[in-house]
């Protein structure tokens, strides 16, 4: 069954990436009415979205009034996006003002909706914008946090908006599974990626994770309505739209960002694969080959347990989610993880077997999740993203019982 998809496009200079954003739609088989704003038809013309959507485009009320636009499109998607979202649109999204067709779609709209909001930085964080957001989330509207970066002209800031590909990942998020925003009002932190102990200027000690997921885990809080921060460790992705990212390097960083964002989070998952050792002492200038000579041996330390002291830390009512990458037998994983959950203090713990062509960079994985209550749930291999939400289902069941 095409499912249809209402694509609202606001007055702002990032209108043109929602041509980006359509095409992901048609060509992954959705069918897509594209609603412009009056000024958002000043940035890309009606030609160029009713040509590339296949359908006809208005942004008032009165084309086509016989069909009763105003009511049925709003009535009869399964989603509505609207990107970008400017300061102008969601104030009126937040207080029901309907002077055009597309905020009169908002108000009819009975199935998701996802705003992607585009603006400078001090529109986005005005005192005003911030509480019209507030508003729309505590009604279960979906608004994504905009991306950091250049924006119009030479400012750079937080109010970008996200990579096209990052919202369609997003908005597939929410169709395929019709999300509730379980998550709403909810803080969650996830670590992701791994992290690198520098030997010399040029050398480190590192691991094979790839960070998916980690992003995984990211997108998907953000799908369901979260207020995520993502710790990333050496990230080779881009960021997931919705998400607020800080960017780490070694160990130390990672655990100075995490404990810090975590201080307020009402979950945090540790998906991050932090190196148990660094080097003792760093060299300031490259270790240089010689010709017929062993190099010196490298002595290392043990690294800071992030897991461990987040556990110590942790206020009433978090549920702390943390990792154990095995490379032995089931049985043997199992009771690691058990002896590590009990030591972390976590609430659950996500086990799965690593090693080469297992987890580290695919796109798929399989892991058995143990609670501190005892419970099992074993997980077959599935996309990672799936995974995802399937932990999020075991948190949220937590957070709930504890609400």
């Amino acid at each position: 069954m095409t499912t249809r998809v209402v694509l609202g496009v606001g007055g702002g200079i990032a209108a043109y990436k929602a041509a980006e954003l359509l095409r992901l739609f048609t060509e992954s088989g959705h069918r897509v009415r594209v609603i412009p704003t009056a000024s958002a038809l000043r940035f890309v013309g009606a030609p160029t979205w009713a040509a590339l959507s296949r359908e006809p485009v208005a942004d008032d009320v009165w084309a086509d009034a016989h069909e009763v636009p105003h009511v049925r499109l709003g009535k009869e998607a399964d989603l509505v996006v609207v990107a970008p979202a400017t300061a102008d649109l969601i104030a009126k999204a937040a207080h029901g003002l309907a002077d055009d067709l597309l905020t009169n779609t908002l108000l009819t709209a009975r199935c998701p909706v996802v705003l992607a909001p585009a603006m400078h930085t001090e529109m986005w964080e005005h005192p005003a914008t911030q509480a019209n957001v507030a508003l729309l989330r505590s009604r279960g509207t979906l608004v994504i946090e905009p991306a950091s970066g250049r924006l119009t002209g030479a400012d750079t800031g937080k109010g970008r908006l996200p990579d096209p590909t990052e919202i369609f990942a997003y908005a597939r998020r929410v169709l395929d599974r019709r999300l509730s925003a379980d998550l709403a009002g909810r803080h969650v932190v996830v670590t992701a990626g791994g992290t690198r102990e520098p030997i010399d200027p040029v050398r480190f000690i590192g691991n094979r994770s790839s960070g998916k997921q980690g992003y995984a885990f990211a997108r998907t809080a953000a799908a369901r309505g979260a207020r995520v921060t993502l710790v990333s460790a050496n990230p080779g992705l881009p960021p997931p739209a919705g998400v607020d990212v800080i960017v780490v390097g070694t160990t130390e960083e990672l655990r100075k960002a995490t404990v810090e964002a975590a201080a307020d989070a009402d979950a945090v998952v540790m998906a991050a694969a932090p190196a148990d050792f660094r080097p003792a002492s760093f060299a300031v200038d490259k270790i240089k080959k010689v010709p017929g000579v062993e190099p010196a041996p490298i002595a290392l330390t043990l690294n800071p347990d992030i897991a461990a002291e987040l556990g110590e830390r942790k206020p009433a009512g978090q549920v702390l989610v943390v990792f154990a990458a095995e490379t032995v037998t089931s049985a043997e994983a199992l009771a690691n993880a058990r002896r590590k959950l009990a030591a972390k203090r976590a609430d659950l713990i996500v086990v799965n077997e690593v090693g080469t062509d297992k987890v580290f960079g695919s796109d798929a994985n399989t892991a058995t999740v143990l609670g501190a209550d005892g419970s099992e749930t074993v997980f077959p291999q599935q996309h990672k993203e799936d995974l995802a939400d399937a932990v999020w289902d075991l948190v949220t069941t937590r957070l709930t019982s504890t609400s």
